[in-house]
Parts: C-alpha cells; structure tokens; sequence
C-alpha cells in the first residue's frame, strides 16, 4: 500500500480522492517542472516553445462571470511564460465522477474571456471514458479559441512509469494502481463478473425502492424522480436513488437509495439511507446549513455530515448504515425496505423539528410550470 493511501484513509467518512490526487500530481509537477512540458509535449497540448517561469496554482476560485450561476474553483491552473506572453492551461481532473454541473462549459468561457492571454488551453482528465464532442466544439467556436484536450489518467501513468524515476514518481505510480488509474484497455475478471451481474443487482435495488418504499417517499415528499433518472444518477454520481427537489428547483433536495457504489476501494460497502444535500448558491443555504448543523449535533450517532463547512460546494448530511449490515440476512429485501422507510420517517421528523420554512417536493405539473418557465427566462434573457 502506497504512502498516499494511507494518507487519504485518515478521512473519515467520504474520502476526497479527486482532491487528494490533485495536489498530489500538482506538487509533482511543481518539482519537476521539465516532466510538465514533457508530458504537455507529448500529448501536443503544447509546442516547443520554451518558458521562463511556470506557475501551478491548485484549487484556485474565479468569479463567475455575469452568465454564471456561480462562482468556479479550477482543479488545476498553469500558466506558461517565457516573458513576452503567457499560456494559460486550466486542468479538470475527474477519478470517480464526471463533468455534472457544466463546469467545463463555464472554464472555456472564463478562459475565452481572460486578457493578455497568448494560448488558453482547458485540459479534461478522466479514468473513466467520458467523451465531450460539444465542449471541443464550443471552445473552437468561442470569440476567442480555446484549444480543449482529453486525456485518460491510464495516459499520464504510463508516461511517469517511463520517466519519473524518484522515490515521489514511485509513490505516485502505486497510488494509481491502487485506485484504478493505471488501467490498460483490458477487461478484468472483475469487470466480467459485473457485467453477467448486472441486471440482477439493478432488479434487486429497483425491488427494495418500488411500492411500498416509493409510495411512502411520495407522500413525505410531494413527488418521486425514478426509472431512467435513477440509472442516469448511477453513472454520473456513482449513487442509484429516487429523489425530489424540495424547494426552489433543485437547491435543495433529497434522495433514498444505494451510495458511493463506484468506491476506489473494492474491499468498502456501499451506504443505504436517504440523503438532504443544499446547493452553494441557494438564498436559504445560511438557514439550512445551520439546520443540518443543528441536527448532527443533536442526532450524531446517525446523521452523519457532508461538507457543511465547505463553500461553494453542495454541502448534505445522511441518515444511513452500510450495505454489510445487511448481509447476514436470509432475505434482505424486507429489512431493507424497512430502513428505507425508517429513513424517511426520520427525515420527516427533522423536517419538522429544525426547518423553519416549508418545503416539499413539487408535484409534477409544477415541476412542468417550472421548466417553462425558465424556458421563458432564457429565451427572454437571449432576446436582450
């Protein structure tokens, strides 16, 4: 086991490996600043021009511009000198999710907009595949060209295995293997077993959220996302859920089901239990932070928090227990069920106890006013 696991395994709870990584390969590259361009090079993301100084700047925040709906924290931010102009390169790194809330779209405006910039270059990196066509289209069509490029973690791993040489590049090599970046295009045993095994673990969790599950989620809650949305939450946040907004949209909102099911450590469990998760830029996100403060406080042997003190970012808290508890049992969908429901009835009573305004999942005609709505919104915001 790699220094760096064990490092991340000191986090309790959700692990942040996209973070952890990043100012892992940051730092490398800060040190060794010739297998940056080498590596730059090598992909033909930049020439042979060469620099004077290089700056690698982690996490860096830019305001959103006046089309944004937020602010934007870029993984990774280089910039390139060789004292007459600089090239910019803003990397999105990607280990287990994918580019969910448009933030790519947002970094190439940023970049088309940035002054006194020679190239702007946007660099997405990804273990899994994930291909993004219409951002490369957008960026080429933008008032001025940002040059977007796609990598594969795989790529950067076997570029190290042949050059870096210290006892960090060594480090950083088993640290991949062990999170799956280092992935030749092969299947493995354990991607055949997945795939022959497949529909029969999505007919058993669809099993434990239908009927009774769903029906009493509904009436908690107003209303009930399930089917395809759920399938599309498995792949793009590694959790399969039916869920509703409950106030304003989307800002706040809460889900019930299977978590954290694409874990980098294939000796975890998934979680079960219901989740309320706040968005950064919610008008009531004060009042609601507070609230789930409040709550893990009072209930701490059961909710357990999410990034509360985190900002901008989507901040949660859960109510839920691991798959293995389950485990022992002869039938497991019953019990299940019954936790589901347990989880529902206690995010009811919360509801109640800590939230001083009213919110409640919208029915589905309002959920159709609502998406005209905004529809109106845009178009008139177009026509201006």
């Amino acid at each position: 086991m790699s220094l760096f696991t064990n490092l991340l395994n000191l986090h309790s709870g959700s692990k942040p490996l996209e973070d952890f990584f990043t100012e892992i390969v940051a730092y490398f590259f800060s040190i060794h600043q010739d297998l940056l361009i080498a590596w730059l090079q090598q992909n033909l993301i930049i020439g042979d021009k060469s620099y004077s100084r290089i700056t690698i700047t982690t996490q860096k925040e830019h305001q959103g511009l006046e089309s944004h709906t937020a602010d934007s924290r870029f993984d990774i931010l280089i910039e390139l000198s060789n004292g007459l102009d600089t090239d910019v390169i803003i990397i999105e790194s990607k280990i287990g999710s994918t580019d969910g809330n448009n933030a790519l779209k947002r970094y190439v405006e940023i970049l088309s907009s940035l002054p006194n910039v020679n190239q702007r270059i946007l660099l997405y990196i990804t273990r899994n595949y994930d291909p993004q066509e219409e951002i490369k289209t957008f960026a080429s069509k933008q008032k001025t060209t940002v040059n977007f490029h796609q990598l594969r973690w795989y790529q950067f791993y076997s570029f190290l295995d042949k050059h870096g040489s210290d006892t960090l590049a060594q480090e950083i090599l088993t640290f991949m293997r062990s999170n799956q970046m280092a992935g030749k295009n092969q299947f493995s045993s354990i991607d055949l077993l997945t795939m022959m095994n497949f529909n029969k673990t999505l007919n058993f969790m669809q099993a434990t959220l239908s009927e009774e599950v769903e029906a009493e989620f509904k009436n908690a809650f107003g209303r009930v996302t399930s089917g395809s949305p759920s399938i599309t939450q498995w792949r793009h946040h590694s959790r399969y859920i039916i869920y509703t907004g409950l106030s304003d949209g989307w800002n706040l909102w809460c889900g019930l089901g299977y978590f954290y099911l694409n874990s980098d450590d294939l000796t975890s469990y998934p979680y079960i239990g219901i989740c309320l998760e706040v968005s950064p830029t919610f008008k009531n996100r004060p009042k609601i932070i507070k609230a789930m403060q409040n709550i893990v406080n009072d209930k701490p042997e059961i909710w357990t928090p999410c990034g509360l003190t985190v900002t901008p970012d989507w901040s949660s808290i859960f109510y839920r227990k691991t798959l293995q508890e389950f485990l022992s049992y002869e039938d497991q969908l019953c019990p299940i069920k019954e936790f589901f429901i347990e989880a529902i009835k206690e995010l009811e009573i919360v509801r109640e106890k800590y939230f001083d305004f009213p919110w409640k999942g919208l029915s589905a005609g309002e959920m159709i006013q609502e998406d005209m709505e905004c529809a109106d919104n845009l178009q008139q915001t177009l026509s201006n």
